[in-house]
């Protein structure tokens, strides 16, 4: 396999994010400093976290959705990509979502 291609976009990808978590320590240091109201800052660090948690549940169940399909798709021994192919991994993709979001209703 040719993996030079993935070369520019994986450091693309770490640059970006190593810019994100910057940004974010930052924004965090720059709340605490500001001596505000303590149960503001809390709760603004509080509700990052539980965003991060949901945000790790929905890539696990995707993921998890995901790997289902392409099980089905090598257990069922298609070899070509087609419509029919691509149609069951959207599938598995939109049930993942789907069962993310009956998930976290019932998390809230």
């Amino acid at each position: 396999m040719n993996f030079e291609p993935l070369i520019p976009v994986t450091l693309f990808l770490c640059i970006t994010y190593s810019i994100k978590a910057v940004v974010d320590a930052r924004v965090r240091k720059q709340m605490v400093a500001s001596n505000g109201d303590p149960s503001l800052v809390r709760g603004i660090l509080e509700g990052e976290e539980a965003a991060r948690r949901l945000s790790s549940l929905r890539w696990g169940i995707t993921m998890l959705a995901l790997a289902l399909g392409f099980g089905i798709v090598e257990g069922r021994g298609w070899e070509e990509i087609t419509p029919g192919t691509i149609a069951v991994l959207v599938g598995a993709l939109g049930l993942g979502n789907l069962a993310f979001f009956a998930i976290s209703r019932k998390l809230r």
